[in-house]
C-alpha cells in the first residue's frame, strides 16, 4: 500500500512537508534488562536511581564507602534486577562492561572526573542534578508497566512535570497494564492468523476502542478470537483504499471532530494545502507519507493521482485549508 512515487512529484511543493519540531531531549526507552549498571554514591538520592534501575530489570552495582538506610532496603530486596553494595569508591575499572553510569556527586570536580572516566568506557552517563555533566537526563514517569509514560521539562521545571505526571496518573487507568501485557501476548498469534497488514490493523483498532471503552477488563483469549473473527467478517473490503476529505484552515487542532482525527491517524498518506496547522499533521501516524501540495496543481491532475493511491490501497487524507469536496473526487 505505498503511493506511486514516480507521479506524486507532480503533487508536491518546492518546500518540504512539515516537520517535526525542535526537541529539547531525545526520549528513548533502554532495554536493561539483565544488563550491567553502575551507581556511584550511597546517598538517598541514588538509592533512588538503583531502585529505578533494578526495577527496569538491570543488575546494579553501587560503589561508596557509606551507603544511607535506603540503598540497604533495597539491595536486601530489589525490585527485579540484583542490587549489589560495594562499600567502595569506584575506580574507572568498575564502569567496564556497563550499560549506563549514574554518579551522586558532591561538587562539579567530582561529576567533572566521573562523567569522563564513563565517558571513556562508552558508558552513557547522568550526574545527578548536575545537567550539564550529563549525557541523558531521567523524567517523571508514569508506570503501568509495560506502558510506560516519561515527562521531561528538559531539568527546566522537574516540579510541573511531576503536575503532569499526576494529571496523567489521574486519566491512565491501572489496568491498561493489562491491555498492554496482552498486546505483548498477542502480537505474535496475531501474525499467524493469516491476516493481511490491513487487517491486523483493523484488530489493533478494535482492541484500541475496547482498551479504551472497558479499561478496568482484563481482556482474554475469548477476546482475541472475537476480534479476529470480527476483522475476518469484514472480507476483501479491509483491503481496499479510502480517501476523506477535512477542511482544517484552522490552527487550533481541538476543532477537529473524533472522526477527522481518527481518519488523521489511520491514514496512510495526507495530502495538505499550504496553511495547515503543523499541530494538525502531529496527529498522523510517523510512517505516513505527508505530501505538501502545490498551489498550481489543476484539480483533474489531483483527481487522477488521488485515484491512484485509493486504488493502490491506501487509505488517502486530504487537508484542505478551504472546502476542496467541490472539485476533488476519488
Amino acid at each position: 500500500m505505498n503511493a506511486p512515487a514516480c507521479s506524486l512529484h507532480r503533487l508536491i511543493s518546492a518546500g518540504r512537508p512539515a516537520q517535526m519540531a525542535a526537541l529539547a531531549r531525545l526520549p528513548i526507552f533502554l532495554a536493561l534488562d539483565g544488563k550491567r549498571t553502575l551507581v556511584a554514591g550511597g546517598t538517598p538520592a541514588a538509592a533512588w536511581k538503583a531502585e529505578l534501575l533494578s526495577a527496569a530489570g538491570a543488575r546494579v552495582d553501587v560503589y561508596a564507602p557509606g551507603v544511607c538506610d535506603e540503598l540497604v532496603a533495597i539491595s536486601a530486596n530489589p525490585p527485579h534486577g540484583l542490587v549489589r553494595v560495594h562499600r567502595r569508591e569506584w575506580t574507572p575499572h568498575d564502569l567496564e562492561g556497563c550499560a549506563v553510569a549514574i554518579g551522586a556527586c558532591d561538587d562539579d570536580i567530582e561529576a567533572q572526573t566521573f562523567a569522563a572516566a564513563a565517558r571513556a568506557a562508552g558508558v552513557p552517563v547522568n550526574v545527578i542534578d548536575k545537567p550539564e555533566f550529563c549525557d541523558f537526563s531521567f523524567g517523571s514517569i508514569v508506570n503501568r508497566s509495560p506502558l510506560v509514560v516519561g515527562i521531561s521539562t528538559d531539568g527546566a521545571a522537574p516540579v510541573f512535570a511531576q503536575g503532569i505526571r499526576a494529571s496523567i496518573e489521574m486519566l491512565l487507568p491501572r489496568n491498561f497494564s493489562q491491555w498492554v501485557a496482552a498486546a505483548v501476548r498477542w502480537r505474535g498469534a496475531l501474525k499467524k492468523t493469516g491476516l493481511t497488514f490491513a487487517g491486523r490493523r483493523k484488530f489493533w483498532q478494535l482492541f484500541t476502542r475496547h482498551a479504551m471503552a472497558e479499561p478496568d477488563r482484563w481482556p482474554d483469549a475469548a477476546d482475541f478470537e472475537k476480534w479476529v473473527a470480527d476483522v475476518r467478517s469484514l472480507g476483501p473490503a479491509i483491503d481496499q483504499g479510502s480517501f476523506t476529505v477535512i477542511r482544517a484552515d484552522h490552527a487550533d487542532p481541538e476543532l477537529l471532530t473524533l472522526r477527522e482525527v481518527r481518519a488523521v491517524q489511520s491514514a496512510d498518506v495526507i495530502l495538505f494545502h499550504h496553511g495547515i496547522s503543523p499541530a494538525v499533521l502531529d496527529f498522523a501516524r510517523r510512517e505516513a507519507k505527508k505530501i505538501a501540495l502545490n498551489a498550481d496543481t489543476a484539480a483533474s491532475v489531483l483527481n487522477e493521482q488521488l485515484t491512484g493511491l485509493v486504488k493502490s490501497g491506501n487509505r488517502v487524507v486530504l487537508l484542505g485549508s478551504s472546502d476542496p469536496a467541490n472539485s476533488v473526487r476519488a
